[in-house]
């Protein structure tokens, strides 16, 4: 499938900022299932400083903002050429050792929510089977909210209220497979939906590891492996890993930030 994307993300702000730093994970890479035919990053209102590949594998644009400025506008636009590999990525993927991923971060910290439904999945021998069944038992426990959550929600914290978005499945499926023993992270990219034209946000799914596959793919939001209607642009211990921009900014300035994400075929 051939995947035409445009991401733009508006920032306004009420006075001119004096200085401001943004990381960009905006760059999709040729892997397993995903070939990058054409993209392109532009920003206006900030200066390129440095791009590099981060210890995770992700590409990464580094820029600088200090015009004193009301307002930043950043385009990632390109085309994505993609397969269905029912979720398998493979061995791809960063120089991180496999048992960092094991690790628990502030947003995948588990607590007895997170315990207690671990103990409720049934034993499976098989590490994909015990992988799809927690994926459904997410997907039934949490419903899909937007607004629910915010950026800073964690793991715990949205199981424990039953509802949340795409970031949230992501980060309870990943606390429960590291309960498990299960080396997991998070994805950050885009879905082409049906019907939907303009979407106001990236999507995001988790990747766990099975031994003679490799990194595979589940979307608990939607239950679903991910398929050709998915582009990976970065990937994590958590959603701070691979957030599309984050930064830093001084002043008093109030910030607002419109995102308009269109995937099309």
């Amino acid at each position: 499938m051939l995947l035409t994307i445009r991401h733009i993300s508006r920032y306004h702000y009420d006075f001119p900022v004096p200085y401001a730093v943004q990381r960009l994970r905006l760059r999709p890479q040729t892997v397993n299932g995903q070939k990058v035919l054409d993209w392109q990053v532009s920003v206006d209102g900030a200066d390129p400083e440095v791009s590099y590949t981060d210890g995770f594998g992700n590409k990464v644009d580094l820029v600088r903002h200090a015009r004193s400025a009301h307002d930043i506008v950043i385009i990632a636009a390109g085309q994505v050429e993609t397969e269905d590999r029912a979720g398998v990525l493979g061995e791809t993927g960063g120089f991180a050792p496999l048992w960092l991923f094991l690790r628990p971060t502030p947003l995948t910290e588990p607590g007895e929510a997170l315990r207690a439904m671990v103990t409720d999945i049934p034993a499976e021998d098989d590490r994909l089977s015990l992988l799809h069944t927690l994926m459904g038992a997410i997907h039934r426990q949490v419903a899909y909210v937007p607004g629910a959550t915010h950026v800073g929600t964690d793991a715990e914290s949205a199981l424990k209220n039953g509802e949340g978005v795409c970031q949230d499945h992501a980060h309870i499926f990943i606390s429960a497979a590291r309960l498990l023993d299960i080396p997991a992270r998070y994805v950050s990219g885009y879905l082409m939906m049906d019907g939907v034209t303009e979407q106001t946000a990236s999507h995001a799914w988790a990747e766990a590891y099975v031994p003679g596959l490799g990194w595979v793919g589940f979307d608990a939001a939607n239950c679903v492996c991910p398929g050709e209607r998915y582009v990976r642009i970065a990937s994590g211990l958590d959603y701070r890993d691979a957030a599309p921009i984050s930064g830093v900014r001084f002043g008093n300035a109030a910030e607002r930030l419109a995102v308009e994400i269109n995937v099309e075929q």
